[in-house]
């Protein structure tokens, strides 16, 4: 796989892949700029190398329309203040006037394109459109992995209309440490899962029991393992079509020595409202018109206890019902514990991301991923279409 270093910039066209899904207000204010951070050195490097920029994302999902909301104009503004270059805006993505502007820019410039997704032909991979895309461009570079495991023309099909295909900085830093998971943790080595589906975990658990010491479990999925075990756990959500799958895998993380952990005490509340009275308790039956919405003391500190003797630490997805704050101190506390180990500690993105980021614990993290869904794809099948299309190239 080729990085930025293996290619000759100056003077050439380049294709950058990025992700710039932001939050953006009804007013056009971002509200996060982390994922247009990230991409900061591969945009600099290329600009400080002479290279003429082509920048492309999708924002939102618009299903191949239109959507005013769902431009990237309030992007192009961020990124001008952050580079302190003046980047040009193409309100288009493909056809005769984008052209143009490809053919205008002078090395050491860039151009936004709008949101590859008001295009249903991207989310097609359609060969036609990466043609389009790819029109007066030397070499492709990827440094979006959040979108990796999308087969979409911006990801994939472009790659066979440019002379060469590289990898930016920030995919190739994720790729490291999210291999590191795989192949080589040091023990050990801590699993935190979270978030409120046992199938979105599913491939993940699978993989790394043959990996893992302690599967740490909170969140709503914890419900459907202690459901499926028998507990009465009230309104909690749960996935009553996963709880034999649930048993089947405690059964083989039994056989492979692997500790799954479950919260020993649980903040429960009727309602998902900031103003819901809440109680904390330790035994069940959680009451009937009751839901657990957070993990308890006595669990935050089991949890913090196994994270602080680990050596390695990945965590993906909230321990609680984060977007409350009243409901998200388990959750706070964890990435706490997580931030004072001496671990080398990844983040799987998505709410964990966010948690490290609002408690201005990020400089104490080796790794935050970019990507949620991504980064358990990448650990689930220790690879992503986007990134084997470049190990291809």
């Amino acid at each position: 796989m080729l990085s930025l270093k293996d290619l000759k910039l100056r003077g050439k066209t380049v294709f950058l892949r990025v992700d710039f899904n932001v939050p953006i207000t009804q007013e056009g204010k971002i509200t996060d700029d982390n994922r247009i951070r990230t991409v900061l050195p591969t945009l600099n490097y290329l600009l400080d190398k002479d290279a003429k920029i082509i920048i492309g994302s999708h924002l939102g999902r618009p299903k191949g329309k239109l959507i005013p909301e769902l431009s990237l104009k309030p992007v192009l503004k961020r990124l001008s203040e952050l580079t302190s270059k003046e980047i040009t805006f193409a309100d288009d993505v493909i056809g005769e006037r984008v052209d143009k502007l490809k053919m205008l820019l002078k090395n050491g410039q860039a151009l936004l394109l709008e949101n590859l997704r008001f295009y249903p032909e991207e989310s097609r991979n359609d060969i036609y459109f990466a043609q389009e895309l790819a029109k007066h461009v030397d070499f492709y570079v990827n440094d979006a992995f959040s979108t990796c495991h999308r087969i979409h023309a911006s990801i994939i099909a472009i790659t066979q209309y440019v002379k060469k295909s590289a990898v930016g900085f920030q995919l190739q830093r994720e790729i490291k440490y999210l291999s590191k998971l795989i192949y080589s943790p040091e023990k050990p080595y801590t699993i935190i899962l979270g978030g409120a589906k046992v199938s979105d975990k599913i491939p993940v658990i699978q993989n790394l029991l043959n990996k893992a010491d302690n599967i740490l479990i909170g969140g709503a999925m914890a419900y459907t393992f202690l459901a499926a075990q028998g507990f009465d756990v009230g309104r909690s959500l749960i996935e009553e079509d996963k709880e034999e799958l649930a048993l089947l895998l405690l059964k083989k993380a039994r056989e492979k020595s692997v500790q799954i952990h479950f919260p020993l005490d649980h903040i429960i509340a009727a309602k998902l409202e900031p103003s819901s009275r809440s109680l904390t308790i330790e035994d069940f039956p959680i009451p009937k018109d009751f839901m657990a919405v957070d993990i308890g003391p006595k669990t935050v500190d089991k949890y913090s206890k196994i994270i602080s003797e680990a050596k390695t630490i990945l965590w993906n997805g909230p321990l609680g019902v984060f977007e409350i704050d009243k409901f998200s101190k388990g959750t706070n506390k964890i990435a706490r514990a997580i931030a004072n180990s001496n671990a080398i500690s990844i983040i799987g993105g998505g709410e964990s991301s966010a948690a490290v980021y609002k408690a201005g614990l990020d400089k104490n993290i080796s790794h935050i991923s970019t990507g949620g869904g991504a980064s358990l794809e990448f650990i689930a099948n220790e690879s992503l279409p986007g990134i084997e299309v470049l190990r291809e190239k």
